[in-house]
């Protein structure tokens, strides 16, 4: 996939089914928000993001997305007629979104040109992936400050170190404040930690089990590693990541270690052109991974990409992982 190849994650490029139906976000994307209805209160506003400092005397009006996991978080914080454009989906839109989604222009179906999405007149670019502001293909962040441009960089792809939850959480807080709308921000914040709290009060007497994500790849194993949602999304869902050391959100791994490491549950990412059943026929057909106890007892968790980035999926993906690593033990 190209917005997360190992060449970018290098340079920091870089969870999930719908949420759950008594998530805050439902009441928030139901209010009458956008930006003509955003309060003046709470401006300016200075916030740093990904090294980048901007101060915002007002919410942005005109805003392109690139990448599903930002478009998801605009539109689950009502802010759907701030969009003028959008691009890159993983995977399928949240059933929740499908109508809001389909009102905002698609520009491209991977990432724009620089001409295309100035051509769309924004004030504000929401990148998800390092990728959507890379330089040599003229979107950098530093070429749309030039066109009067502002843009925000989801943190996933620019923090260093551990991502635990309330990386999450402040990821949303700085979106809804730099949109004028830090009410729906907390009251998502709010019933998330509610979700992830019952989460975890059905998981807390059980047995983590060794977990290897498998991204794709086939000479070596494209992988989750410690550093990014997906490895706290795993933990929170009673898992453990065999790869947690790999010191990047994302990486490969020889299928070697894989078979060292003796993972019992392989969680397959599911999007683009290779099905789930591809991903599966690989694995299972590859004699070096035979007795590989995942493999042996063929027992395999799925989650589309989507899910397992930093946005407001990663709630419900950890309830739903969850239910996949532990059958039975989850159910209220």
């Amino acid at each position: 996939m190209s917005r997360r190849t190992p060449a970018l994650i290098a340079a920091a490029v870089l969870l999930p089914l719908a949420l759950t139906a008594c998530s805050s976000s439902d009441g928030a994307t139901t209010a009458t928000g956008d930006n003509a209805a955003a309060k003046s209160d709470g401006f300016p506003y200075t916030v740093k993001n990904c090294g980048v400092t901007t101060t915002f005397t007002a919410p942005p009006k005109r805003v392109v997305t690139m990448n599903q996991h930002v478009t998801e978080i605009m539109l689950e914080l009502g802010l759907k007629k701030s969009l003028v454009g959008t691009a890159y989906l993983d995977d399928q839109v949240l059933p929740k979104y499908a109508k809001d989604y389909a009102s905002v222009p698609v520009i491209a179906k991977e990432y724009p040109s620089y001409e295309q999405v100035l051509a769309t007149n924004p004030d504000f670019v929401y990148g998800g992936y390092s990728s959507a502001f890379t330089a040599g293909d003229g979107r950098s962040r530093e070429a749309l400050k030039k066109s009067g441009i502002e843009s925000r960089l989801n943190t996933e792809s620019c923090t260093e170190g551990d991502q635990p939850m309330d990386t999450l959480y402040e990821e949303i807080r700085e979106v809804g404040r730099t949109f004028g709308v830090p009410d729906r921000a907390e009251a998502w914040i709010k019933q998330a930690k509610a979700d992830n709290a019952a989460t975890a009060k059905k998981l807390a007497d059980l047995k983590p089990v060794p977990v290897f994500v498998y991204d794709s790849g086939d000479k070596t194993a494209f992988t989750a590693g410690g550093e990014g949602i997906g490895n706290e999304l795993i933990e929170r869902a009673g898992g453990t990541n065999v790869f947690a050391d790999l010191d990047k959100p994302f990486g490969d791994a020889s299928w070697e270690n894989v078979v060292a490491r003796k993972p019992e549950v392989v969680v397959i990412y599911d999007y683009g052109a290779t099905t789930v059943e591809q991903k599966k026929k690989r694995l299972l057909t590859d004699p070096a991974l035979a007795d590989v106890p995942a493999i042996k007892n063929k027992r395999f968790a799925v989650m589309p990409l989507s899910d397992a980035v930093l946005g407001v999926r990663v709630p419900a993906a950890v309830d739903k992982l969850a239910a996949q690593l532990h059958p039975g033990a989850t159910t209220p």
